[in-house]
């Protein structure tokens, strides 16, 4: 999945070390506020002390979170986990202007526009 806005929070970095394999770890939860009429905010974290540097992630970014989720259960209750594992900085939110593939060619105010008509076109109203 991917999600694009701005980020609004960098929280503060989590570490330890893992009692498994005893490796350090570095963890770091960011906010992002997606654009349009009903914004939202999605809570996403990085694992790695590689990605976080790579990612760069500051506040008032504007980024696109390619992200997994996944949900786990905890002395019964669901608690869920958004994790990014890639991100592309400078990507727009929402973007109001065609692409050149999409985009209509323009018609100069001067051109007259008439739609054509058949020539033997009858009036077939019912009424």
């Amino acid at each position: 999945m991917e999600i694009t806005g701005k980020i609004i929070a960098v929280l503060t970095a989590k570490n330890g070390v893992s009692k498994s394999t005893g490796n350090p770890w570095m963890v770091q939860e960011f906010v992002l506020e997606t654009a349009g009429q009903y914004p939202r905010k999605c809570v996403f974290n990085v694992f790695g002390e590689e990605k976080l540097k790579e990612f760069d992630i500051q506040i008032g970014q504007t980024i696109t979170a390619y992200i997994d989720i996944d949900a786990r259960e905890w002395e019964g209750k669901w608690f869920n986990t958004i994790k990014a594992y890639r991100i592309d900085h400078g990507q727009e939110a929402t973007t109001t202007e065609p692409s050149k593939e999409e985009a209509v060619p323009e018609i100069p105010a001067t051109q007259e526009v008439v739609p054509e008509t058949p020539a033997t076109q009858e009036d077939d109203l019912p009424f």
